[in-house]
């Protein structure tokens, strides 16, 4: 139940390109720590990869909205970042 814990397994499956259970551990983190922010950024990566572009940056969007909440600068211009790219 640990996000942090989670998140590193996600991070160890993307490694070995098992990207399916990634994304449902992802999802998942999504779903019951919503305020865990490294998932943003890295779910969204993960949807840009697979072309899911909308979940891409319905995701970044939440995470945006989180990360001024939390005032995480670093991870607000990150996650900005990374939706400006997406609509490059």
């Amino acid at each position: 139940d640990d996000p942090f814990l989670n998140y590193s397994l996600a991070l160890e499956y993307l490694k070995l390109e098992h990207d399916a259970e990634a994304l449902q551990i992802l999802e998942k983190l999504l779903s019951e720590h919503p305020d865990y922010l490294p998932t943003y950024y890295i779910i969204g990566n993960h949807y840009q990869k697979i072309n899911k572009i909308e979940e891409a940056r319905e995701v970044y969007n939440k995470g945006i909205v989180i990360a001024q909440e939390q005032k995480n600068l670093r991870t607000l211009r990150e996650l900005k970042d990374a939706l400006m790219n997406l609509e490059d």
